[in-house]
C-alpha cells in the first residue's frame, strides 16, 4: 500500500486492518477472491499513475466480474475504507492524547491581556452548545456494523495504550471477521423508531462517556488558575433530535411514533442511570456522613449505600413505568422518577455530605459523573424537536373555518390576505373561547397534526425542546402554530415550547428579517417570546439555500440574513439564537464547525450556539468517546472565541466584491440548473440519482428524481448522487465563474486580502476541501458508461469548469497545488483513492447492468447499495 507519507502509526494501523481484513476474507472466501481483489487494487494503483489504457484495463477485469462474485469484491473495498477511518479515528485520538490543551484550550483566553480569567469562567458558564442528532437519508451501514467498528476502534486503542503491538491480535482478528460476516447494509428501510435507536445508541456508547470526560478537562483548567470548577448543575453541552419528531414529507413520522419515541429515550435514559446507580452503590461504602443526610436516612448504617440504594429501586420503577411507552404517570407518581429536579436533588445531597466530611476525591469521581450527566442528558436523554412543514397547519386552520363559516369574501382561511391571517390568529389566541368544535369533519392529514400537538400535551413539554416551522414565509406560519398549541392544552404547558421559524429557501431568508420585525411587533407575540426566557430561536436552512443558487451565493445570503436578524432583535431588546440546520456535506453547509463558527457575522453566537449534527458525520464526529470529546470541545472552543475574539466588520469594498461574485455565480449556477429538461436528464443518466429511489436507505419515503424542476426534488439525494461520482457540483458549480472574473482581472490583490476575513476565507477552504475529493477522471468514465454520446459534451464543458476553478483558486491562494498546507490530509486521501477508484469503476458496471437489466437480479443491486456504503466512507460526508 502507498502509505510511506502518513505518520507512522496511522500507516502502521491501517497495515494491520488490511492484513486481518485480508486473512479473514482468504479464510472465508479462499485465496482466489484475495488475489482478485489484489489485482483490481493493483490496477487501480497502476491507473491513478498511468494513462487512459490503464483504465481500461481495470474497466474490463471489473466487468467480467460474475454476479455471483461482485458482492464480495464490493464488500471488501467498502470494509477497508471502514477501517481506514478507524485508523484514522484512532490517528485523531492518539493527537488529541499527545497535546497538551486538546481542542479546548481554556489557557489561551486565560492568558489575553483583554480578559480576566474569572471573566472567561462566567463568559464560560453562560455559554450552552446544542447538538441537534438527525437521521440521514444517504446513511447507509447498518446500526449492529457500526457497533462492531466501534468495538474494533476500542481494541485498537487499547492495543496502542498498552503497546501490545507486537503481540497477538486475536480479538481484533475476531472483531474484523464478525464485521466481515456481518451484512453491512440494512435489506429493509428503517422504521423512524429504529433510526432514534441508532441515536440512542450513540449516546449509549459514546456520548454517555465523552460529556463527564469534557467536564473533567475543563476543571482541571480551572483549578489550574485557581478557579472554582463548574457548578454541578451548570449544562454547557446538551443535545437534542430530529429521529422520531421530523415528520416534514416524512409521513410515516406520526404522533404514535413521536409519542413512542419519547417514551423509548426516557427508558434508555432509566437504564443508563441503574448502571451507574450500581457502580455508586459499590463505591459509596463510606459511614460518616453529613447531619442533613444522617436526618434522611435515619441510622444506617452505610448512609450513602442506603439513599443509593432507595434511588436504584425508584429508577428500576421509571424504568418499567417508561416501558409501558404510556406517558400517564402512575397512580403514585412519587413511586417513580418524572422530573430531574428529584433526581438530582438526592445525588447532591450525597454531594454535599461527601464535601463536608473532607471527601472531596470521592465527591468528585464517579458521583460527579452521574451528577454530569443529570444536568446533560436527564430522565429524557435527549429532547426531542418536532418538525413540520408551516402549510400542514395552514390546512387545519382553512378545514376549521370553512367548517364554521368563518369566511373572508367567500374564502376560508387559506384565501385570506397575509394581514386577515394574522387578525384572525391574534384574535384568537386573545380570545378564552376554545376555536375547534368537540365533533367536526377533520381529514386524515389535519388530525394527524393534531394528534401531534396532542401528544405534546400529553408530555407537558417534557422533552421536548421545540417546534420548528419548516419553510415559514409569514408571521401567520409562526402564530398559527402557536394557536393550535394553545387549542389542544387544557392548561399551560409545564415546559415551556419555543417555536422556531426555520426559512429554507433563498426568498424566504431574505424576507426573514421582515417576518420577524412584524412578529415583535404584535405586543402577544412580542410577550410570549419575553416570558419564554426573552429568547427568540431561528433556524437558518442550508440544504435548500445551496441547491437553489449554489454554494457561495446560499452562504453569503445566509450572512446577510443573520446580519440583519441580528439588528431586529437588538431593536426589540430580544436575544436571538441562531439554530443552523447544517450538513455534513460541503453542499449542506457541512465544513469544520469552529471554523464555520467564527466565520459567522460578529454577534451573531451569545449564550447559545444550536446547531445540526446529521447521518453519517455524527458516527466521524461523535461516536467515539474521545472523539466526541474532541468536537464538543471545539464546538465550546469557537463558541468563547466568537464571543471573546471579535473580527473587523469587514470592508465595505469586500461586502460590494461579494455582491458581485454572489450575482454571477447565482447567474451561471441558475442558467444550468434551472427549468434544464436536457441537463436533468444528464443528471440522471450520469449519477446513480434513480436508484436512490429502490435503496433502503432511510425511513422516509423515497422520492423520484424524475422531475426537471430542480426545486420538486431533495437536497439529500440531489447531493449524493453528485458526490457518488465524484462530481461535487453542487459545491462549485457557480463559484468558477465568479472566480473567472477575478482572474481577468490584472490585479486580484484585493480578493487575497479578503482572507483575513474569516467568512471568505471559509468560503475558499471549503471550496478547496470539495476539489480534493472531485475528480474528473473518475467523472468522465462515468459519462462514458453512463451517457449518451449526445451528452458528452455537458460532461466535457463540466469537467473543464472544474479544472479550471482548480488554477484560479490556487493562484488566489498563491499555491502550486490543493492542500499542500496540509500535506498528510493529502496523502490520506491518495490511500482512499486506491480503494475508492475500483468501487467508483464497479459502481459504473453496476449502474449500466441494472439498467439494462431493470434491475432484477438482486445481487447485483445489493452490491450497489454496498458501493454507495463504501464511497460514502470513503469520502466521510457524502449527502
Amino acid at each position: 500500500m502507498p502509505v510511506t507519507h502518513l505518520h507512522q502509526s496511522l500507516r502502521k494501523d491501517v497495515r494491520l486492518l488490511g492484513r486481518l481484513l485480508g486473512e479473514v476474507i482468504g479464510h472465508d472466501r479462499g485465496p482466489a477472491l484475495v488475489n482478485d481483489i489484489e489485482t483490481i487494487r493493483s490496477l487501480a494503483k497502476a491507473a491513478r499513475k498511468g494513462d487512459k489504457s490503464e483504465w481500461e484495463a481495470l474497466s474490463n477485469f471489473l466487468g467480467d466480474i460474475p454476479a455471483g462474485k461482485i458482492t464480495d469484491i464490493a464488500n471488501a473495498f467498502s470494509q477497508f475504507l471502514n477501517l481506514a477511518n478507524i485508523a484514522e479515528q484512532q490517528h485523531q485520538i492518539r493527537q488529541q492524547d499527545e497535546s497538551v490543551s486538546g481542542s479546548l484550550d481554556l489557557q489561551q483566553f486565560m492568558k489575553m491581556p483583554t480578559s480576566e480569567p474569572e471573566n472567561i469562567r462566567n463568559i464560560l458558564l453562560e455559554s450552552r452548545v446544542e447538538v441537534v442528532l438527525t437521521a440521514h437519508p444517504t446513511e447507509l451501514l447498518r446500526r449492529t456494523h457500526i457497533l462492531k467498528y466501534n468495538a474494533i476502534a476500542a481494541e485498537l486503542k487499547h492495543l496502542d495504550q498498552q503497546k501490545k503491538y507486537q503481540r497477538s491480535h486475536k480479538l481484533l482478528r475476531r472483531l474484523v471477521s464478525e464485521a466481515w460476516h456481518t451484512a453491512e447494509v440494512r435489506n429493509d428501510r428503517p422504521t423512524p423508531q429504529e433510526e432514534a435507536r441508532w441515536g440512542f445508541a450513540v449516546i449509549e456508547n459514546s456520548l454517555w462517556a465523552a460529556v463527564p470526560k469534557l467536564y473533567q478537562k475543563l476543571d482541571e483548567t480551572l483549578l489550574n488558575e485557581n478557579l472554582e470548577p463548574i457548578p454541578t448543575d451548570v449544562c454547557l453541552v446538551k443535545f437534542a433530535s430530529w429521529m422520531g419528531g421530523d415528520r416534514d414529507s416524512n409521513p410515516n413520522v406520526t404522533a404514535l411514533v413521536t409519542k413512542e419515541v419519547l417514551m423509548l429515550a426516557r427508558w434508555m435514559a432509566a437504564d443508563l442511570f441503574l448502571r451507574d446507580l450500581e457502580q455508586l452503590q459499590g463505591d459509596l461504602s463510606m459511614r460518616e456522613c453529613s447531619t442533613e443526610l444522617r436526618n434522611r436516612v435515619g441510622k444506617a448504617q452505610e448512609p450513602y449505600r442506603d439513599l443509593i440504594k432507595e434511588i436504584h429501586a425508584r429508577m428500576e420503577r421509571t424504568r418499567e413505568w417508561a416501558a409501558g411507552l404510556d406517558p400517564a404517570p402512575p397512580a403514585n407518581p412519587e413511586d417513580i422518577f418524572l422530573n430531574n429536579a428529584d433526581l438530582s436533588a438526592l445525588l447532591e445531597l450525597c454531594y454535599r455530605s461527601l464535601i463536608d466530611c473532607g471527601m472531596e476525591l470521592i465527591a468528585n469521581g464517579p458521583l460527579l459523573d452521574t451528577l454530569r450527566r443529570v444536568a446533560c442528558f436527564g430522565l429524557q436523554l435527549v429532547d426531542l424537536d418536532i418538525r413540520q412543514r408551516a402549510s400542514r397547519h395552514a390546512q387545519v386552520l382553512d378545514e376549521v373555518t370553512r367548517h364554521l363559516e368563518i369566511l373572508i369574501n367567500e374564502r376560508s382561511y387559506s384565501g385570506w390576505t397575509e394581514e386577515q391571517k394574522q387578525n384572525f390568529l391574534i384574535e384568537e389566541l386573545e380570545s378564552k373561547r376554545p376555536l375547534f368544535p368537540p365533533q367536526w369533519p377533520v381529514s386524515d392529514e389535519s388530525q394527524e397534526v393534531l394528534d401531534t400537538f396532542l401528544t405534546i400535551n400529553d408530555f407537558d413539554g417534557l422533552g421536548i425542546s421545540g417546534y420548528v416551522v419548516s419553510h415559514t414565509r409569514a408571521p401567520s406560519d409562526v402564530l398559527a402554530v402557536l394557536l393550535l398549541l394553545q387549542q389542544t392544552q387544557a392548561s399551560p404547558l409545564k415546559h415551556a415550547l419555543a417555536v422556531v421559524p426555520s426559512f429554507e429557501t433563498i426568498e424566504d431568508l431574505q424576507k426573514a428579517p421582515a417576518t420577524l420585525d412584524k412578529l415583535l411587533n404584535i405586543a402577544w407575540y412580542k410577550n410570549a417570546v419575553k416570558s419564554n426566557h426573552n429568547n427568540q430561536q431561528v433556524m437558518i436552512g442550508y440544504s435548500d439555500l445551496a441547491m437553489d443558487s449554489g454554494q457561495l451565493a446560499a452562504s453569503w445570503i445566509q450572512y446577510q440574513a443573520q446580519e440583519e436578524l441580528l439588528e431586529v432583535v437588538h431593536r426589540h431588546d430580544i436575544e436571538l439564537t441562531f439554530f443552523h440546520g447544517r450538513g455534513g456535506a460541503i453542499g449542506r453547509g457541512g465544513t469544520d464547525a469552529r471554523e464555520a463558527i467564527m466565520s459567522l457575522p460578529r454577534g451573531s453566537v451569545s449564550k447559545n450556539l444550536r446547531l445540526t449534527e446529521q447521518g453519517e458525520m455524527i458516527r466521524f464526529k461523535l461516536g467515539l468517546p474521545d472523539l466526541a470529546v474532541e468536537t464538543l470541545g471545539h464546538y465550546l472552543s469557537a463558541s468563547l472565541s466568537a464571543k471573546l475574539c471579535t473580527s473587523d466588520e469587514p470592508q465595505q469594498s469586500w461586502r460590494d466584491t461579494m455582491d458581485e461574485l454572489v450575482q454571477q455565480a447565482q447567474r451561471t449556477y441558475r442558467q444550468l440548473v434551472n427549468n434544464n429538461d436536457y441537463f436533468m436528464e444528464f443528471f440522471r443518466d450520469l449519477t446513480p440519482a434513480q436508484e436512490l429511489s429502490v435503496l433502503p436507505l432511510g425511513s422516509q419515503p423515497p422520492t423520484k428524481m424524475l422531475s426537471s424542476d430542480i426545486h420538486n426534488l431533495q437536497a439529500v439525494p440531489w447531493i449524493f448522487a453528485w458526490t457518488q461520482v465524484r462530481l461535487m457540483l453542487p459545491s462549485w458549480l457557480g463559484t468558477e465563474a465568479a472566480l473567472r472574473t477575478v482572474m481577468d482581472k490584472q490585479d486580484i490583490q484585493k480578493e487575497r486580502d479578503m482572507l483575513a476575513w474569516p467568512f471568505f476565507k471559509m468560503q475558499m477552504d471549503i471550496l478547496e476541501n470539495t476539489l480534493t475529493r472531485a475528480d474528473v477522471n473518475l467523472v468522465q468514465y462515468y459519462a462514458q458508461r453512463l451517457t449518451m454520446p449526445s451528452q458528452h459534451h455537458i460532461c466535457d464543458e463540466l469537467c473543464s469548469r472544474l479544472d479550471n476553478l482548480v488554477k484560479d483558486l490556487l493562484k488566489l491562494n498563491n499555491r502550486t497545488s490543493l492542500l499542500e498546507h496540509q500535506p498528510e490530509i493529502g496523502e490520506a486521501n491518495n490511500v482512499r483513492d486506491t480503494y475508492l477508484d475500483p468501487l467508483h469503476l464497479l459502481q459504473a458496471e453496476l449502474l449500466d447492468r441494472i439498467r439494462l437489466d431493470e434491475g432484477r437480479n438482486e445481487s447485483v443491486r445489493k452490491a450497489l447499495q454496498l458501493t454507495m456504503a463504501g464511497i460514502s466512507s470513503g469520502l466521510r460526508n457524502s449527502g
